[in-house]
């Protein structure tokens, strides 16, 4: 299409050259007149000086007189007359189309603007077949070197949409298929392409989007495995603690003052554990039932967890709790114990045998609690953060099963609360959490 908006003006262009160089070599012809005796020359030199401008006549007038060659071989009449001296681009163009649709059949008569000094008017006269020959040949040049530009254009126009968005849409479709078949299988898709028009941006969003989905299916696989497993020890586990309970309540008649302790801890841990492998049986998978919500201390919950973990009888390790003795929650006791029983036990286990911990909460004018469980360990890495909440996601610590935090995070998002790392560097680390009140 370049091309064919191209040829029109480059014949009309070609034909008035054409013409021009007619009338110069018309013009030069005819000053041979001025200087031969009685502004005549021979038929034979007429005739040579004819041939060499490619016309039939000229006609020029001078400064004092006219000239002209091939007076006794003009023709009756002319197909068309033509003035170049004024041409306009337009009339350009119609004529060289009318000078290839008469295929060299007409005689025409050009008038010219001269070219030499002292030249008031030229005028020749032509068979256009000459012309007709020299603008089809040029025509037929330009639709070659229109072919050739073409086909060259097109194959780098081609190559250069294969390698650009053929090749990257043929990973990307790769990349889906095989995804589709072994979604846990490697991933083919360029987390590291460079390109930054849209379809960089697919390819480096699909590998995302691949790489989370497949994290997200491994987690579950884990999930899955892992409740098969509790579908098929929680009966027998249940049957074992009531077994224990049992074992407990003889524990309490002894009048020991330590023993008594102990069997306190032990009896309520185990009827927390009977309490949780009942309603895991109950509902069918380990996910926890709705909370039941009721109104209590938080100071009293709080200190339960600390004598369930046994810190107050570790010689070296202290605890403070900032929270007000008649400071009261709107939560389920059960499920609020097992979120600040893993959230303290981290912060015991992170520390050692010397430690600190400090648990601190208040509540706002809405009724919403804020609390804040803090510790002096050395801090939560950087790689393990952004997936500190997820299923399975630990930071290597012995005897850790990345479950702790998944487990604290779900319970407290079902009381319609929050939990979030409020900060952790090498002096320490601070989890906060806010629970809504009861009219939130």
């Amino acid at each position: 299409m370049v091309e064919v908006v191209v040829y029109v003006p480059l014949i009309a262009t070609f034909r008035q050259t054409y013409l021009e160089e007619n009338l110069v070599a018309a013009q030069i012809a005819g000053l041979s007149l001025e200087e031969a005796p009685g502004n005549n020359v021979s038929p034979e030199l007429e005739q040579e000086l004819l041939e060499t401008a490619g016309v039939i006549s000229v006609v020029m007038r001078r400064e004092d007189r006219s000239l002209m060659l091939g007076f006794d071989r003009m023709p009756d009449g002319v197909n068309a007359v033509y003035d170049l001296q004024q041409p306009a681009l337009g009339m350009l163009i119609a004529d060289a189309f009318a000078t290839l649709n008469a295929k060299g059949e007409r005689i025409i008569r050009v008038v010219g603007s001269p070219a030499l000094s002292g030249t008031r008017y030229v005028e020749i006269t032509l068979d256009e077949m000459d012309l007709y020959q020299s603008l089809k040949a040029y025509s037929n040049n330009i639709l070659i070197i229109s072919l050739v530009v073409s086909i060259f254009t097109g194959v780098l126009v081609y190559l250069s949409l294969h390698w650009l968005l053929v090749r990257p849409m043929r990973r990307v479709k790769e990349s889906i298929v095989t995804f589709r078949r072994n979604p846990e299988g490697k991933n083919k898709a360029r987390i590291d392409c460079k390109r930054r028009d849209e379809i960089g941006v697919v390819e480096r969003e699909l590998a995302r989007m691949q790489q989370e989905l497949r994290s997200n299916l491994q987690q579950k696989t884990k999930l899955a495995e892992l409740g098969e497993a509790v579908s098929k020890i929680n009966h027998d586990l249940r049957n074992i603690l009531a077994t224990a309970q049992l074992a407990t309540g003889a524990l309490e008649r002894v009048e020991h003052p330590g023993v008594q302790k102990a069997s306190t801890r032990l009896v309520n841990a185990v009827s927390r554990a009977i309490s949780l492998c009942e309603r895991t049986l109950r509902h069918g998978s380990v996910e926890d039932p709705e909370p039941e919500k009721e109104d209590i201390p938080l100071f009293g919950l709080v200190m339960d967890v600390i004598d369930s973990l046994g810190i107050p009888d570790e010689k070296h390790f202290t605890f403070q709790a900032n929270i007000d003795e008649d400071l009261q929650i709107y939560a389920d006791p059960q499920q609020l114990h097992r979120v600040l029983l893993n959230l303290i036990r981290n912060a015991r286990d992170v520390q050692g045998e010397d430690g600190n911990i400090a648990v601190s909460a208040m509540a706002d004018d809405t009724g919403t609690v804020h609390m804040e469980i803090a510790d002096k360990g050395p801090g939560i890495p950087d790689s393990v953060r952004p997936n500190l909440f997820k299923p399975f996601m630990t930071s290597n610590r012995a005897g850790g099963t990345g479950l702790g935090l998944a487990i604290a995070r779900d319970i407290v998002l079902a009381h319609g609360g929050q939990i979030g790392l409020k900060s952790s560097d090498e002096t320490g680390t601070v989890f906060a959490i806010c629970i809504p009140g009861r009219d939130m």
